[in-house]
């Protein structure tokens, strides 16, 4: 996960490549407790982070909010009582992008 970590994201502009077969393959593994899900015919990373109330939770939506304004990218965050669902696609080109993956693993290291 350290090296996606360490990556920005990049500009995603309409017509920008999916990530490959081969980039989903080796980044998959180094995102813990991440699925891939197929929601109206597009590929995304989805994860289910749990908390103990909803205020913990609010915090890190906060948290994911803040990160996603300094990298240019932005999920789909569902914050409930004890749990925060949160969804990377990139819009642009209605699928998985590098840049999905990055901010999976930025999102996970914000706890």
């Amino acid at each position: 996960m350290t090296d996606l970590i360490r990556k920005t994201c990049e500009v995603c502009r309409i017509g920008a490549p999916l990530a490959t077969q081969a980039e989903i393959d080796e980044f998959m593994p180094q995102l813990q407790g991440w699925e891939l899900v197929e929601i109206d015919g597009i590929k995304r990373l989805q994860k289910t982070f749990k908390f103990n109330n909803f205020a913990n939770a609010l915090s890190f939506t906060n948290k994911i909010g803040a990160l996603c304004e300094q990298e240019g990218h932005h999920p789909a965050i569902l914050t409930e009582w004890g749990r925060v669902t949160v969804t990377w696609w990139s819009h642009k080109i209605k699928g998985l992008h590098v840049n999905d993956f990055v901010m999976a693993a930025k999102t996970d290291a914000l706890l």
